[in-house]
């Protein structure tokens, strides 16, 4: 018989209470990290997460049909001539910015635009905001909703004699969400004919 170069040791033999101490200990272990378990990963928000401003995907924008518009038009309706959608006040929801005129026939009538928001309750859209008003005599070209900004160039009239077929001054404007108002500015490249 060979001797080992490691003098036993009298804890390496196992005794049932060695046993006894292992599965308590393993049991423990295993108590302890059922308790302090880290939150189980998902996709889905958490309700503090859902109260924040978060883009509703299922939001559609207000439609322009049906709205009564400001405008007075005498006999004729008003006519939606563009519109574009995008979220201007930054809640989520998209805005609906329509340019609208009464439908003369003849001549260039002048140009409203508008900004519409769903009604309460999802019922219908109305008017929340005048961005150019009839009575200013434009004509709207070049009309855009991008990134937050209303976008548009003007056609309009030097004095009362220019004929409303004809704009003879043009001019850039732009329209951004500001502290509870649309605020106006005019892009660098504002110009006129």
């Amino acid at each position: 018989m060979q001797q080992s170069a490691v003098p036993e040791l009298a804890h390496a033999h196992t005794r049932p209470i060695h046993w006894l101490a292992t599965a308590t200990a393993v049991a423990g272990v295993v108590a302890l990290s059922s308790i302090l378990q880290p939150h189980s990963a998902t996709a889905a928000q958490t309700p503090a997460e859902e109260t924040r401003s978060a883009p509703d995907p299922a939001a559609a924008p207000p439609a322009a049909d049906g709205v009564d518009f400001p405008l007075e038009c005498g006999p004729v309706e008003a006519v939606v001539e563009q519109k574009a959608s995008g979220d201007l006040d930054g809640d989520g929801r998209p805005e609906t910015v329509a340019v609208v005129h009464c439908d003369a026939g003849m001549s260039t009538p002048p140009d409203g635009v508008y900004v519409l928001t769903q009604g309460a309750g999802g019922k219908g859209a109305r008017v929340v905001a005048t961005l150019v008003d009839p009575k200013d005599r434009y004509t709207v070209s070049d009309f855009a909703v991008r990134e937050g900004e209303v976008l548009a160039t003007l056609l309009g009239y030097s004095s009362a004699e220019v004929p409303t077929c004809c704009p003879d001054t043009e001019e850039s404007a732009k329209w951004q969400w500001h502290n509870g108002a649309f605020v106006r500015s005019s892009p660098a490249d504002a110009r006129s004919v």
